[in-house]
């Protein structure tokens, strides 16, 4: 497989449901993501300024190609209130040909 048509997911969180509709679909609407999937409140435990931390949070799974990797974490970044949001890759290794192929043809850069 090329590396414009190696699919990964990408996971972000975010604070409230409606900040993460937001995120979702501007990934979508600026095709650097083809599907988003939120995910109900989970509960994040971390250290923050040198405290432990527990709080609600939703979860953001975005499905993009590689190739469109750089131009989703910068969209992230511009989108998200976080000072350090949660922006994690991970490639899919196997999955139904023709959902892949729908991944990378709906996150094809404009004009290719």
């Amino acid at each position: 497989m090329s590396d414009e048509a190696r699919i990964l997911t990408v996971l972000t969180t975010t604070d409230d449901e409606v900040k993460a509709r937001e995120l979702a679909a501007g990934a979508i609407r600026q095709r650097v993501a083809a599907c988003a999937q939120i995910s109900a409140p989970v509960t994040s435990v971390y250290r923050w300024e040198g405290e432990v931390q527990s709080d609600p949070e939703w979860q953001v799974l975005f499905k993009t190609s590689e190739a469109r990797y750089d131009d989703l974490e910068a969209y992230i970044r511009q989108a998200h209130d976080y000072d350090v949001p949660e922006i994690i890759a991970t490639r899919v290794v196997r999955g139904g040909a023709d959902y892949l192929a729908w991944v990378a043809e709906e996150t094809s850069a404009p004009g290719t």
